[in-house]
């Protein structure tokens, strides 16, 4: 460890090997920090934070804060952070609730400059969170989502895997796996070619979630229509299905069609 002496920090706090603190942290006592980690001046980890290995955490950034819930009664609560994640600076990261008890942010996640994530949040892995972006409390954010700058995310909103939201976006529905979201209010742009080639998709799975797509909003189907004709016209499989999955869970309806369509 590599602790400042100008850092105040909790001698029961425990912090993993190879960690450095900057001088004028505040660290609590109940407080994990793995291995690896650069906790930058001025960050304030309180108590219930949980972070992993190889983290950096930024100045001004603020992990497992109480939440701003007025349904919150002091309850013993964490803000978990996976391996080689990075929060810059000024990212506010609250603890759960009775809810779930826990706000999660996975592997491999980027939360970019003055970002919120609010109570019981569970971010998947591979996340990017854009500049200013607020996720409000109980948001879903599966992996390889990329939700771009100044976006607001409504309280138990969901977004499936391999998303793309356009920066500015106002999100009150869910947003389905596989696709590319903008314009205000917000609609179905597409789906996200870009980011699936850039994972390795290839071209039949690439046309195969662009004509179920075109199922869904383009040929004038209500949904139950659409998830009937998808399930009958298409042999299961993992795109296949993970669409079809997400929207029969939905609790709060997915994005509508773009209205040029």
């Amino acid at each position: 460890m590599n602790i400042s002496p100008l850092a105040v920090v909790h001698p029961e706090a425990k912090i993993g090997q190879n960690t450095t603190v900057d001088p004028f942290v505040v660290i609590e006592k109940d407080v994990v920090i793995g291995d690896n980690c650069r906790i930058y001046s001025h960050a304030t980890i309180l108590d219930g934070a949980r972070i992993g290995n190889n983290c950096q955490v930024f100045p001004g950034a603020v992990i497992a804060g109480i939440p701003q819930d007025l349904k919150f009664k002091g309850e013993i609560t964490t803000a978990e952070i996976g391996d080689n994640t990075i929060l810059r600076e000024c990212v506010t990261v609250n603890r759960g609730t009775a809810s779930k008890g826990k706000t999660v942010v996975g592997n491999n996640c980027l939360i970019m400059a003055y970002s919120h994530i609010a109570h019981d949040c569970l971010l998947k892995d591979n996340i990017i969170i854009g500049n200013a972006s607020q996720i409000a409390g109980e948001v879903e954010i599966d992996d390889f989502a990329i939700v771009s700058g100044g976006s607001l995310v409504h309280q138990f909103s969901r977004i499936s895997k391999h998303v793309m939201v356009q920066g500015g976006s106002r999100i009150g529905k869910d947003i389905p796996p596989y696709t590319l979201i903008g314009r205000d209010p917000i609609v179905y742009c597409g789906i996200n070619i870009v980011g699936l080639r850039r994972r390795g998709f290839t071209n039949s799975q690439v046309f195969l979630i662009q004509d179920i797509y075109r199922t869904l909003y383009t040929r004038g189907l209500n949904n139950t229509e659409a998830l009937k004709a998808i399930e009958t016209e298409y042999e299961p499989s993992e795109e296949r299905d993970l669409i079809l999955n997400f929207i029969k869970s939905s609790q709060r309806g997915i994005v509508r069609g773009s209205i040029d369509e």
